[in-house]
């Protein structure tokens, strides 16, 4: 097996999206102050291997580092937007694994979910079509995510005799839709629908599926435009009260606005609705 602990990648030390970089085993592009991602095998729906899990990882690691970077985009190619895992790359020679290589996967796996939450940028998710597997938990792990009415979303890691229990699914989904909803979806692997999505608070919106991909871009954008610094203290907060209780996050929460108090960006604010102008932030 491969190993994917990443030591020693030098992109993990520096990223520089406006040099253009050429992503192995997606789609990469950047305008604006904003990264789109796009998963690209769309013959297969865009399945995840074992190199383009590790390359994500990377990639969102060295994007905690991209100041020019502001908003991120992920979607995926063809109409779905990820089936998971590859049945043949991953799954087969999962099989005939160690337990510690095992271990290796499935760590690497949930590194993938901990830097997308942990880089500041915010994360738009444009979900067409398939989501699922892993890819269910590439949506889940954004933090706004738009569908379509095609979108079927399936947490289906029990359907290949597996724990509902991957990647921070037991974590993150309650958190997102309640307790009883993520517990049937995991317990069962059944697709939830994008009606029930979006009722259930999975979705933010729901697009028809040729304005998907602008209406996230264009929401990526105006946050791009945003406060950025700010941005990045609102994810922070917002993933690292989830272990606080109420009088540690609203300590939190003061000693986070007092910081952002000192930005240029609040100054720029004042003076502009002082002259009656809408302010241009740019993110200091």
């Amino acid at each position: 097996m491969k190993h994917y602990i990443g030591a020693g990648n030098p992109m993990r030390a520096q990223f520089d999206a406006k040099a253009g970089y050429v992503a192995a085993h997606f789609a990469w592009q950047f305008e604006g102050g904003v990264g789109t991602i796009t998963l690209n095998r769309p013959e297969r729906k865009n399945p995840l291997t074992f190199d383009s899990y590790a390359e994500l990882r990377d990639l969102f690691h060295a994007l905690r580092f991209a100041t020019d970077v502001k908003a991120i985009v992920v979607t995926g190619e063809g109409g779905n937007f990820c089936s998971g895992g590859d049945v043949h790359d991953i799954i087969g020679p999962l099989t005939k694994m160690t337990m510690p290589e095992l271990l290796e996967f499935t760590r690497m796996t949930g590194d993938l979910v901990k830097t997308m939450r942990n880089c500041p940028q915010p994360i738009i998710g444009a979900i067409d079509g398939i989501c699922a597997g892993a890819g269910a938990m590439m949506a889940l792990a954004c933090d706004l995510r738009y569908g379509s009415e095609a979108t079927k979303t399936a947490f289906l890691f029990t359907r290949v005799g597996l724990a509902g229990a991957d990647m921070g699914a037991c974590a993150l989904l309650p958190r997102v839709i309640g307790q009883g909803r993520a517990s049937e979806l995991l317990f069962t692997g059944r697709a939830m629908t994008a009606a029930e999505g979006l009722a259930w608070g999975f979705f933010n919106a729901l697009h028809g599926r040729e304005e998907l991909l602008a209406r996230a871009q264009a929401m990526a954008q105006e946050l791009a435009a945003g406060p950025t610094f700010a941005h990045g203290m609102t994810k922070t907060m917002l993933q690292q009260e989830w272990a606080m209780t109420i009088e540690q996050a609203i300590e939190a929460e003061a000693q986070a606005q007092a910081i952002c108090m000192q930005t240029e960006d609040f100054k720029r604010a004042y003076e502009a609705f002082a002259a009656k102008q809408k302010p241009q932030f740019a993110g200091d």
